[in-house]
């Protein structure tokens, strides 16, 4: 039978309004069912670095995992607020400053220089914590917290120190009474350069005698007298210069043998 050709017509064009949006639809797809989901990116992994462009300072990702804080096994040098250890879980890694912060880092974002030391790879000092965390909220970032500090600077090791001291920090017996241009010494195994001497190290937490029982991603107390240290500076004796030791001063207050690095998310 044949088709009238008003019929003909008619069929064509229904069929060129329905075949170009079907033809659309399958070149965007790529050939994917509609709830196909592409794969996710990869997130940042240990050996990562990125350059803040605020500081100029070059931060390192610092991955997930666990540590035992306190003490270290067999270390005789220990004072009562590093007991008990405890076991600590860092559910989500973060960026940390590879050095201290530095005069001319300092500089360049609040345009001011507190240092009794100067020189523009020297780190930092005379800041008080308000300081402190000025700046790293500047540059996007904040202070690491006192197991974050610890979690870091251990970086895998149980010793009281991730490597021989003399040939990992500035203190009392090498420093010549001075701060040190930063990244001298021997990195860790994070690639973190003076995480034990050169200049204390401020943290996010407040300082506690009793350990919070806190033991996943632990942040310590709302509020306290002090803020907690880490790390040992140049002026400090060697049983100072430890990585589960803990000092403390009052968040207002400054001294050239403290300063501090930064963390973000």
């Amino acid at each position: 039978m044949r088709v009238p050709r008003r019929w003909f017509v008619a069929i064509c064009a229904v069929f060129a309004a329905i075949a170009p949006s079907a033809m659309v639809g399958f070149q965007n797809n790529g050939g994917k069912t509609a709830s196909a989901k592409e794969s996710p990116k990869p997130g940042p992994k240990l050996g990562d670095s990125k350059i803040n462009p605020k500081d100029g300072l070059r931060y390192l990702w610092i991955p997930p995992g666990n540590v035992v804080t306190g003490c270290s096994p067999g270390d005789d040098e220990c004072y009562e607020d590093e007991f008990p250890t405890r076991k600590v879980i860092l559910t989500r890694g973060f960026w940390l400053s590879q050095t201290e912060v530095t005069q001319a880092a300092y500089e360049k974002v609040t345009g001011e220089n507190p240092s009794i030391f100067n020189g523009p790879n020297l780190p930092v000092e005379m800041v008080t914590w308000d300081d402190a965390d000025y700046y790293c909220t500047a540059i996007g970032g904040r202070l690491p917290t006192e197991a974050e500090w610890e979690y870091a600077a251990r970086a895998g090791t149980t010793g009281s120190r991730y490597g021989n001291l003399d040939e990992i920090a500035w203190y009392w017996n090498n420093s010549q009474l001075s701060t040190h241009p930063v990244a001298q010494k021997k990195p860790n195994a994070f690639g973190l350069y003076d995480m034990l001497g050169n200049v204390v190290e401020w943290t996010h937490t407040w300082y506690t005698v009793q350990h919070s029982q806190e033991n996943i991603n632990p942040t310590g107390p709302s509020s306290a007298e002090f803020k907690s240290l880490k790390g040992g500076g140049w002026w400090d004796d060697p049983d100072l210069v430890r990585a589960s030791y803990r000092s403390r001063i009052e968040p207002g207050d400054t001294d050239y043998n403290i300063g501090f690095r930064c963390a973000s998310d």
